[in-house]
């Protein structure tokens, strides 16, 4: 084998020898073994809430082991594909063969390197799964357009990744784009892994809306915090918070449910607002403002006891000040992250859900900074 191939070899050999002792195999196969006796009684969906927090554990950590326990298996089979092709005998097949184990050599590093940084994940709150909440900024019905924009580009990245996403709630623009919209995230790590992307996004392109074509830089907000858990309470009297119900609406104001079924929900001490109107239901419409509510006071009171949660939510600076990447269509294509320095030539292929590369960037910055 080629000397440099096998010190590649040795070399990603190790760093998943350091993913699998930092993930503890052992006790995640003894955790699993106890997730599925939880999971196997009986009496399992008498308490939906506690069965639905079974299952989805069950699922998150089986696949979790499986993806380290493929990755070892797909690097020792790769050695075995090198010491093929220098066996094969026809020039032709050993260079065919040579190829197809380079292509899966660059796939390995890739993916065992995007593992790796699932080990610097070791926050209190990495765990959970997340909320994401997007606000359009300066700029008008640019900034609003932007917004929606930078929505869809979340969604395809939990698409990509086959990770669910629930819509909480859109609040539409008049003209085009969104105000505003929160939605979960479920997924290992999806706190952890999102809470980088915090911050003010900046665009800059050739306005669609502006008919001289002139250039427009537009700004828009994401706010990443951890999802609550049973484990978390949160006492929020009910003297605390009205109620209002209105109709659910589209884009444009248009009407899409005939019913007051969307819920608004005003915490009275703080000022927080939130709303909801993605189900049916202004039962469940309520149930799940209110999850969305006890988020928004569960990092409240984790600020109010410890300062350093700040970094949960930035400093909520201006649009200027607050920047943590800029997306140029204009002049030039380029998409670069403030903090890291990261930076792609291709904005589409990032508007498209592709931002691991910035994702992986920036907590690995985020663990230098610690």
């Amino acid at each position: 084998m080629n000397p440099d191939v096998a010190a590649d070899l040795t070399d990603l050999s190790d760093t998943l020898a350091n993913v699998e002792a930092v993930t503890d195999l052992p006790s995640l196969r003894s955790q699993i073994a106890e997730l599925e006796e939880q999971a196997a009684r009986p009496d399992l969906w008498d308490d939906p809430d506690s069965a639905q927090k079974v299952t989805s554990q069950l699922s998150h950590k089986q696949s979790e082991l499986r993806r380290v326990e493929d990755l070892r298996q797909r690097l020792d089979d790769l050695g075995v594909l090198y010491e093929l092709a220098e066996e094969e005998d026809a020039a032709d097949a050993a260079a065919d063969t040579t190829a197809e184990a380079e292509v899966e050599r660059t796939k390995l590093r890739s993916e065992i390197s995007s593992l790796e940084v699932r080990t610097l994940l070791s926050g209190d709150y990495d765990e959970r799964d997340a909320l994401v909440t997007i606000r359009s900024e300066a700029g008008g019905v640019d900034a609003a357009d932007w917004a929606e924009m930078l929505m869809r580009m979340y969604l395809r990245w939990a698409e990509r990744h086959d990770y669910p996403v629930e819509v909480y709630d859109i609040s539409y623009a008049e003209e085009a784009g969104i105000k505003s919209a929160t939605f979960k995230v479920t997924a290992p790590y999806a706190y952890g892994t999102l809470s980088v992307e915090q911050g003010t996004h900046r665009l800059v392109r050739i306005s669609p809306f502006d008919n001289q074509g002139r250039r427009q830089t537009s700004f828009a907000g994401v706010e990443v915090l951890p999802f609550v858990e049973a484990v978390d309470h949160v006492d929020i009297p009910e003297k605390d918070i009205r109620i209002d119900v209105f109709r659910s609406s589209g884009p444009g104001g248009q009407s899409v449910n005939t019913t007051d079924s969307a819920v608004r929900i005003t915490h009275l001490p703080s000022g927080i607002v939130v709303s909801c109107q993605n189900e049916k239901s202004q039962i469940q419409n309520r149930a799940a403002a209110m999850r969305v509510l006890q988020v928004k006071l569960l990092e409240r009171k984790r600020q109010e006891e410890r300062a350093e949660m700040d970094a949960l939510k930035g400093d909520g600076g201006s649009s200027w000040g607050n920047q943590m990447r800029s997306y140029v269509l204009h002049p030039y294509q380029m998409v670069k992250d403030l903090r890291t320095e990261f930076e792609v030539g291709n904005p589409g292929s990032v508007l498209d859900g592709e931002i691991d590369g910035f994702v992986e960037a920036g907590i690995r910055w985020r663990r230098t900074q610690a």
